[in-house]
């Protein structure tokens, strides 16, 4: 899929465990697990809103696009 996932990043950037992230976004570190490893099919504009919050970032921080040939897709 060519869009990417950054959460590490923006975990690392904060040092921020992802524990605490799912805590405070308030959803499961499994489902946020699933976001964060790429393999989510959708995420609710509130969950991104809530992450961006959290993270202090934008969505482009979080989500970005990448064409096929770059994905190593």
């Amino acid at each position: 899929m060519p869009i990417t996932v950054d959460i590490d990043v923006m975990l690392a950037r904060r040092k921020m465990s992802v524990g605490e992230l799912a805590e405070r976004v308030g959803i499961t570190p499994a489902n946020l697990a699933v976001l964060k490893n790429g393999r989510a099919k959708a995420v609710r504009f509130a969950t991104l809103a809530a992450l961006c919050q959290v993270l202090e970032c934008q969505p482009g921080d979080l989500l970005r696009w990448e064409t096929e040939n770059t994905a190593g897709g």
